[in-house]
C-alpha cells in the first residue's frame, strides 16, 4: 500500500471515530426509553460507524475504529466499567460481522442484526461475570427481541450511507476520465 493511500485510510479511520464519538454523544439524548420501556437500551448509532468501516475499509480497520471509540469514548466519559461493556459486545458483535458480511445470502440487514444481538449477548455476558450472577441472562431475550429492531436500523443507516459513498466514488471516477 503506497504512503498516500495509508494516510488517506488514517485519516478515514480517524474521522469515523470521531463520527462514532458524537453518535454516541447525540444518542444520550434521544428519549429512546419513552418507546421502549427497558434499562439500559440504546440504539446503537456508534454501530452504524463500526459497519460501515467493517464494508468500506475491512475488518481490520474496522477493529482499529471500534477498540479506539471505546477507548476514547471510556475517557471521555463512560470510565472503565462503560468500556469494559461496549468493548466486550463490540469485539463480539465485530467476529460475528466480519464472519457473516461474506455469508452469500446475508445483506447488511442481517449482518447488522446480527451484530446487534451479539452485542448485546457481549454485553450480558460482562454483565454476568461483573456481578457474578447467571440470573442476568435472564433481561437477555428481551434485549435480543429489541436487536432486530436497532440492527435493522443500523443496518438500513449504513446501506444509504454506503450507497451514496460508492455513487460519489462512482461520478468522480467517471468525471476523471
Amino acid at each position: 500500500m503506497s504512503s498516500m493511500k495509508k494516510t488517506k485510510q488514517l485519516t478515514l479511520c480517524a474521522l469515523l471515530i470521531c463520527l462514532a464519538l458524537v453518535l454516541s454523544y447525540v444518542e444520550h439524548f434521544i428519549p429512546l426509553h419513552l418507546l421502549i420501556p427497558l434499562p439500559g437500551i440504546k440504539l446503537g448509532l456508534a454501530n452504524i460507524v463500526t459497519l460501515i468501516a467493517l464494508y468500506l475499509l475491512g475488518p481490520k480497520s474496522a477493529f482499529a475504529v471500534l477498540v479506539l471509540r471505546c477507548a476514547l469514548g471510556a475517557a471521555f466519559g463512560s470510565g472503565f466499567t462503560g468500556f469494559l461493556f461496549s468493548i466486550t459486545g463490540g469485539l463480539l458483535a465485530m467476529a460475528v460481522m466480519t464472519a457473516a458480511r461474506h455469508m452469500p445470502k446475508l445483506s447488511i440487514f442481517g449482518v447488522s442484526i446480527l451484530g446487534a444481538a451479539f452485542h448485546n449477548i457481549g454485553q450480558i455476558l460482562i454483565a454476568m461475570l461483573l456481578m457474578r450472577s447467571v440470573y442476568v441472562a435472564a433481561y437477555l431475550p428481551y434485549l435480543l427481541g429489541v436487536a432486530i429492531f436497532t440492527g435493522l436500523l443500523t443496518g438500513s443507516a449504513c446501506a444509504g450511507t454506503l450507497r451514496a459513498l460508492y455513487a460519489i466514488r462512482k461520478n468522480r471516477k467517471g468525471a476523471s476520465v
